[in-house]
């Protein structure tokens, strides 16, 4: 039944059943005949069949939503058995925003030094993604903004909060200012993260409220793009103080802090609303408890 419930889990997130078997492991008439037996076993139609994969019917939505709750479940009851016999130990996947990535290492580099035999997967994810990948158990823990948009059914871990900067060329006329404010700033041509971010997101609103809609000539998904376009002298950018602390600037760029105008946004952990947490995810939210308090310095 497990397996079978793996199997569902895979198709909803493949959406395709050639996908969802090679995800899996098996063979496409493996894949479709454990689906069948779910099916037969509960008495109802899960997916929509047509001459590919339309859909879950509605009581397969529903049975997906068990199929969660069972399968991580049970993946926490065999890590935990697991870590009772050889001590903790596994594969621990974080999706983090973009923003946020730089101070990923604040957080795995104190939990290896207490749990060597734990692996990472650092992946980087719009923070929508970030709790889709939580939602289907690709994640163990996600890092994201905890107060601006919408989480979900999240347990959550504050870490610090997110002061921005102005990243602009030493040549420029700002360049020589200790505090800009929004307003100085809102007329320049800008390199930002583009509009799905919900970073660009927050910018754009805060420089709305300064008079101003945003002039970027330039978007990129990366925040290492926008720092190296910065370098060339042609744009600013508006970017996180903790991403000029993570690069270590050069004499190249000038990174100016910004007048804070109203609160600054939380980033924190996030992790799935589940009891009991698997060792893994609990060790994990023990070390970021920890470190939290001393970010914001």
């Amino acid at each position: 039944m497990i397996d079978k419930l793996e199997f569902l889990l895979a198709l909803a997130r493949e959406r395709h059943f050639g996908r969802a078997a090679e995800a899996c492991g098996v063979t496409q008439p493996t894949m479709s005949a454990a689906i069948k037996q779910l099916e037969e076993s509960l008495g109802v139609l899960l997916v929509q069949r047509g001459s590919r994969f339309i859909g879950l019917t509605p009581e397969g939505e529903h049975v997906l939503e068990w199929a969660k709750r069972i399968v991580g479940d049970t993946r926490a009851m065999r890590q935990e058995i697991s870590s009772l016999k050889r001590g903790l130990s596994g594969h621990l996947r974080i999706a983090s925003i973009p923003t946020a990535l730089g101070m990923v290492a604040a957080l795995t580099a104190p939990f290896c030094a207490r749990h060597p035999d734990v692996k990472f997967t650092i992946l980087s994810r719009r923070s929508h993604e970030v709790l889709t990948l939580l939602d289907q158990l690709e994640i163990h823990a996600g890092i994201t903004y905890l107060d601006n948009e919408p989480l979900g059914h999240v347990n959550t871990v504050p870490l610090y909060h997110e002061h921005y900067c102005l990243f602009i060329a030493p040549d420029q006329p700002l360049a020589k200012k200790e505090r800009v404010t929004w307003e100085e700033i809102g007329a320049l041509q800008f390199c930002l993260l583009t509009p799905d971010m919900q970073n660009r997101r927050i910018i754009d609103r805060r420089l709305g409220h300064a008079g101003f809609k945003a002039v970027s000539t330039l978007e990129s998904d990366s925040m290492l793009a926008l720092y190296a376009h910065v370098k060339t002298g042609h744009w600013a950018s508006i970017m996180p103080a903790k991403f000029a602390e993570t690069i270590g600037v050069t004499d190249s760029i000038r990174v100016i802090p910004i007048a804070e105008t109203e609160a600054a946004n939380l980033v924190g952990l996030v992790v799935p609303h589940r009891e009991p947490m698997t060792p893994l995810t609990a060790a994990l939210v023990e070390t970021a408890k920890k470190i939290g308090p001393n970010l914001d310095g």
